[in-house]
């Protein structure tokens, strides 16, 4: 059983920045890769940004170069760094994990656990 713990949302204009936090427990965190994914109310949940555990990053087309994602392992904890928001970047944001990496980082199915989600909203 693992443990997520998102945080870090909160309300912020259009073009600012927020940096995401997802606490993880268990020793093994370090052999896990991770995922952000994102879910608007009426929307499917939508792959942000992944990271496998050498710490090689992946990211949706959405937010490339807006967006990096990062662990740290001493820590037991991924990050997502997320620069020049916009409204369509409003959601709910989750944490996610797999004990073997994942395919394909962007299916949903392919991670076990999940974190309870942190609020971001973008003002215009």
């Amino acid at each position: 059983q693992v443990q997520l713990v998102e945080s870090g949302g909160g309300l912020v204009q259009a073009g600012g920045s927020l940096r995401l936090s997802c606490a993880a427990s268990g020793r093994t965190f370090s052999r896990y890769a991770m995922g952000w994914f994102r879910q608007a109310p009426g929307k499917e949940r939508e792959f942000v940004a992944g990271i496998s555990w050498s710490g090689v990053g992946t990211y949706a087309d959405s937010v490339k170069g807006r967006v990096t994602i990062s662990r740290d392992n001493a820590k037991n904890t991924v990050y997502l760094q997320m620069n020049s928001l916009k409204p369509e970047d409003t959601a709910f944001y989750y944490c996610a994990a797999k004990a073997r990496g994942p395919s394909d980082y962007s299916n949903p199915a392919e991670y076990d656990y999940w974190g309870q989600g942190t609020q971001v909203t973008v003002s215009s």
